[in-house]
């Protein structure tokens, strides 16, 4: 599986954690929208799209299983927030 397209909206709202929103093309064929771009306390990081269940909590909708994915997009996801205009 390759990341083949990562596109970065930023956004610009002061004392706001949340700094952008990606959507990532996976072997051009399958996409995954409204990644959000966190900045935390030790940098950014990225939050896979969930949903607020019945209990009031949230689930992830798509999510990388093991830590070698995860790195994979957010590596891809933070390096286009940084050219992103």
């Amino acid at each position: 599986m390759k990341i083949t397209s990562v596109t970065v909206k930023k956004i610009e709202k002061e004392n706001s954690r949340l700094k952008g929103i990606a959507s990532v093309l996976l072997d051009d064929c399958f996409a995954v929208h409204d990644i959000r771009i966190i900045g935390g306390d030790k940098g950014l990081f990225i939050a896979m799209p969930s949903r607020q269940t019945s209990t009031g909590g949230y689930r992830d909708i798509a999510h990388p299983i093991n830590s070698e994915v995860r790195q994979m997009f957010e590596k891809e996801i933070l390096e286009a927030y940084e050219t992103a205009e």
